[in-house]
């Protein structure tokens, strides 16, 4: 360190620098240069050490990752001298908004989330006993922190590369197996998104089967014993594909109806009613009518499995087994079935196969993302789940075991018992024979309801009110003994009763008294895994193995193209695990969940001005949901405005799948709009088949930017032709993110819009789910938006429910609402710019190697690129060898063979800097050198880096190794790899193999026993 004086220099000193000088003239000099330096020090010092006493640390600068040096290098090499002239140069000028964003000004972290406890304060954490599905729980400790906190399974994404994917794949086959042997069924899904929609997808599913097994038969029975919301759902679901729904008892069912392919039955009863369906269902099936149980997986560990009975498929929500309520999600619905359904199964399945050398492995089997092969002929536009939930109730059942989930079951049970006594001993009528965890109470009195519900809200107690007489109670896995007496002491003074019931007079009596007939019988959870880890050592290292198996946001960018995997920032996440928000059931009055009213207000207002629409609904918890509710939205404004004709959907050739498959689900024809060589819709196409069309048109699906990643000059001109001919823009949203703050939706010219909040506005992907889909309006359609059979929401004129939640996944809206609050106006409007530099960056570095396949009439792209690989094939190299490839340079691949086979689609995001796209790009530099050996006889056409890609540690520290290139090139091509390598664990997986021979549950240990003994 240089030490400065301010003190006058020594005349010795001064001598020596000036000897020829007088003494005074040394003294004047020694005085000005003593004044000056003294002077400038002070001024440095004032300078240097200027103090601000406001709060500076933004939180823009920590999501918008590139330096202010980054940004300039890379304007630089692409050839612009700012962002403006970038962006001017990349999006239409007649689009762009003429202002900025009007949203509140952006908040500190730790400023919102002080200012954010204050709002969640608002909601009141009263016991809720309502049921209908939804049901307090105790989340372990272990699974809340390492699974649900834990960002290495928030942030990865859905495990389509299986290679480097192996720990949630195998917790969702765990998960699998779980459903499956409650249920008592041979096949489940990896879940979907909740009860109600999985019943409507089970419903689909039965009237597609029933084509070639009952012809003609469009007919669907729902039991009234169904949960009110799932009832409110089907009701949406089933008109626009022309099935008939009948509600009633299945006493008064005509069976022998030859128009009937369906039913629907809940068990227990909404009302807590436990019946034997097993006699029901085989007349049933005498007729050819399918039945779908909708069951309570903590009851059926107690309860004979719905498989036993016959069931053909069994759906419900796995909610309770360690999954916060949140005010109604997410949670991950389920759907199990007869292996004879598998190929009509909707969403994802994940199955067992093996790689190259044999080692049994997972991955994702059959028809995942079938809306995709299917289109408009899809049954199903689920191209999504539920994961991280999923995850977090197999880590729940593997942590209790069977006999950790009986005691759990046993003691609701007995609980209810007890209740059930203590009422009887009340005066009080209980209606149920049979019971688990649920009681239905017949007053007989109006107004001993309402003393009821009074003095049950005055000791922040809330039950279940049906009709005028009747009160449902229905206890849960943090009910205690206590928390019944305040329930009988409850009733004891609405009754006017002056001695009250103590449960200890009744405890001794209490036995499992289900009659033998409805007694589960068959074993559940045999294999090893759920017998292994009930000590929190055990299933923190079980845990903590499988996370190491993933690739996720915590080891490097994933540069998925129309999916966004930007930031999860931590401040966004830490209010999702917050009991003011995760401890409300869904149904509890307004009044107790102000906190989530203001936020639901506040964040519609904000998506309302950042979309330009005059409306938003935040129900639809996933995209598709989205999509699908947009639509519906737009069926319904003409079928009020009487034009109940108008029922084509033009959709362009390059759409995601679930466009048309939504279309169809919306009671809509598809008629595909061709797209020119540039990738852009068609004009002429589209003039002629809305012309053609005209008197049928209801809507246009488009995406913008385009699916092929540019921002197409016509879409005024779009627009416009449809709203000529009568028709609707629906815009989907999955491309969002290049439009906030520069452009908007409804600036544009669409009616409608959904919003990937998992993608443009931060939710985390959860290696596969959850999501949500709001959409936006415009003021002629918001009358329409969807309402909810038990709380008032949406429009004048709503439609029926689409999520079973009146605001579908509530719990993860904070996320975006912390987004938006902290990043505010500018930081939005500058995440877009940037997540658009970044993306035409990598376009520049990447351009001399790879061909580009679509840009913009100023060869910009949007915020996401399309590189040609197809030429390979002529030397053997498909897409997926490169895709496999990347994973040995620690990467996850873009999004491959969409929208064009043979392609790679890169979306690098505002979150990512310089150093991490060019360590991308410098990989995909090094794979193109590796194609170019094999193209000139370097390296083997079929024995090669990219051919044998991905390698595993095991195999390249392996003894034996017969690669014609060294281990060093498998495993280190570029040096950084050296200080982070991530390993794949399992080499290429044969998906062929698995798909021929479809295991979709846990794998016996004798195979690992024989794989341990092979290798």
């Amino acid at each position: 360190m240089i030490s400065l004086s301010l003190r006058p220099l020594s005349w010795a000193k001064l001598f020596i620098f000036a000897p020829n000088l007088r003494l005074q003239q040394i003294v004047n000099k020694s005085n000005i240069i003593s004044n000056r330096l003294t002077s400038f020090l002070s001024n440095f010092c004032q300078l240097s050490m200027k103090i601000n006493l406001h709060n500076s640390d933004r939180f823009e600068k920590r999501h918008n990752s590139p330096s202010t040096e980054q940004i300039d290098a890379m304007l630089k090499s692409i050839g612009v001298t700012s962002l403006e002239e970038l962006i001017n140069q990349t999006i239409p000028e007649n689009i762009r908004l003429k202002r900025p964003l009007n949203l509140p000004k952006a908040q500190s972290e730790h400023e919102f989330l002080k200012n954010f406890k204050t709002l969640a304060n608002q909601n009141q954490l009263y016991k809720s006993y309502i049921g209908m599905g939804y049901h307090d729980c105790l989340v372990p400790h272990v699974i809340l922190r390492n699974i649900l906190e834990n960002p290495a399974w928030y942030t990865a994404y859905t495990p389509y590369q299986a290679e480097i994917a192996q720990g949630r794949l195998e917790m969702l086959i765990n998960f699998q197996t779980v459903v499956a042997e409650l249920t008592g069924m041979e096949i489940a899904n990896a879940s979907l998104l909740d009860e109600g929609t999985a019943a409507a997808e089970a419903m689909a599913m039965m009237f597609a089967n029933s084509a070639r097994t009952k012809k003609g038969a469009n007919k669907f029975f729902i039991s009234k014993h169904c949960h009110p919301q799932t009832i409110d759902i089907l009701k949406t679901r089933t008109t626009p594909v022309g099935v008939e729904m009948i509600i009633g008892s299945i006493d008064e069912l005509d069976l022998f109806d030859e128009k009937l392919f369906g039913v629907l039955l809940q068990y227990p009863h909404t009302e807590g009613e436990v019946i034997d369906y097993t006699d029901f269902i085989s007349s049933a099936h005498e007729q050819k009518v399918q039945v779908t149980v909708a069951g309570d997986l903590l009851s059926l560990v107690l309860l004979k499995a719905p498989g036993e009975m016959g069931a053909d498929v069994v759906i419900g929500s796995s909610q309770r087994f360690g999954v916060p309520m949140g005010y109604g999600g997410p949670h991950a619905g389920f759907l199990a079935t007869k292996e004879s359904y598998k190929r009509l199964l909707p969403g994802r399945v994940i199955g067992v196969s093996k790689d190259v050398e044999g080692k049994q492995a997972y991955r994702m089997a059959l028809q995942t993302r079938e809306q995709h092969i299917k289109r408009e002929r899809a049954t199903s536009n689920i191209c999504t789940a539920q994961v991280l939930l999923a995850v977090m109730a197999a880590a729940y059942a593997i942590y209790h075991g069977a006999e950790g989930l009986k005691s759990i079951a046993l003691r609701v049970y007995g609980l209810t018992s007890l209740l059930k006594k203590g009422l009887a001993s009340l005066g009080v009528e209980v209606m149920n024979d049979d019971h688990f965890d649920t009681l239905q109470i017949n007053l007989k009195d109006a107004h001993k309801q309402v003393d009821i519900k009074r003095i049950a809200e005055a000791n922040k107690i809330n039950l279940r009110y049906l009709g005028n007489t009747h009160v449902c109670i229905s206890l849960n896995e943090t009910t205690t003994l206590e928390e019944v007496q305040t329930l009988l002491d409850v009733f004891a003074e609405a009754l006017s009763l002056t001695s009250n019931t103590a449960v200890e007079n009744f405890t001794s009596t209490v036995q499992f008294a289900l009659p033998e007939k409805l007694q589960r019988k068959s074993e559940f959870l045999s294999h090893e895994v759920f017998k292994k880890h009930h000590s929190e050592h055990e299933m923190l290292r079980y845990l903590k193995g499988l996370e190491n198996k993933d690739l996720s946001l915590v080891h490097s960018m994933i540069s998925l193209g129309s999916c966004t995997m930007k930031l999860n920032a931590t401040a966004e996440m830490i209010p999702v695990t917050w009991p003011e928000l995760g401890a409300l059931h869904p149904f509890v009055p307004k009044e107790q969940a102000l906190g989530y009213q203001q936020l639901f207000k506040n964040l519609e207002t904000w998506l309302e001005e950042i979309t330009g629409f005059d409306a938003v609904s935040l129900q639809p918890n996933s995209g598709a949901q989205g999509e699908y509710t947009g639509l519906m939205v737009i069926r319904a404004f003409h079928l009020d405005s009487g034009n109940a004709h108008r029922n084509i959907a033009l959709i362009p050739s390059s759409a995601h799948g679930t466009n048309p498959a939504s279309a169809v689900m919306a009671g809509m024809k598809v008629i595909i709009v061709k797209c020119d060589e540039k990738g852009n819709i068609d004009i002429v196409d589209l003039k002629n088949k809305a012309e053609q069309y005209s008197e049928s048109l209801a809507a246009l699906m488009v995406t913008y930017p385009s699916t092929h990643g540019v921002f197409e000059e016509d879409i005024v001109e779009i627009c416009d032709i449809i709203h000529r001919y009568g028709g609707r823009v629906y815009m989907d949203g999955a491309n969002m993110n290049a439009q906030v703050g520069l452009t908007s939706p409804a600036n544009i010219g669409a009616d409608v819009c959904h919003l990937n909040l998992h993608k443009t506005f931060c939710i985390p992907h959860g290696g596969g789910g959850p999501g949500m889909g709001p959409i936006g309006v415009i003021s002629e359609l918001a009358p329409y938006l969807p309402g909810h059979s038990e709380i008032e929401t949406g429009g004048s004129k709503a439609i029926n429910a689409v999520s079973a939640a009146p605001w579908g996944s509530a719990s993860i809206l904070p996320i975006s609402y912390a987004y938006i609050a902290m990043m505010g106006s500018e930081g939005l409007t500058n995440a877009t710019k940037i997540a658009i530099l970044n993306a035409n960056y990598m376009r520049v570095r990447l351009q001399a190697h790879y061909p580009i396949l679509y840009t913009g009439k100023s060869g910009f792209s949007a915020h996401e690129m399309i590189i040609d690989c197809r030429d390979f094939k002529k030397v053997g190299i498909e897409v997926e060898d490169i895709a496999k490839r990347l994973m040995d340079y620690g990467f996850h691949a873009p999004t491959v063979s969409f929208p064009v086979p043979g392609t790679m689609m890169i979306e690098p995001t505002e979150s990512e800097t310089k150093e991490e796209l060019d360590r991308f790009c410098n990989a995909l530099i090094a794979i193109r050198k590796e194609i170019t050996e094999v193209e000139d006889g370097i390296a083997d056409i079929k024995n090669n880096v990219l051919k044998n890609a991905p390698h595993t540690a095991a195999l390249v520290i392996a003894e034996k190794w017969d690669f014609p290139y060294s281990r060093e090139k498998a495993a280190y091509p570029i040096p950084y790899l050296y200080k982070n390598k991530f390993w794949p664990s399992v080499r290429r997986i044969d998906s062929a193999f698995g798909d021929r021979n479809l295991v979709c549950s846990c794998i016996p240990v004798s195979e690992y026993e024989q794989e341990a003994v092979v290798s």
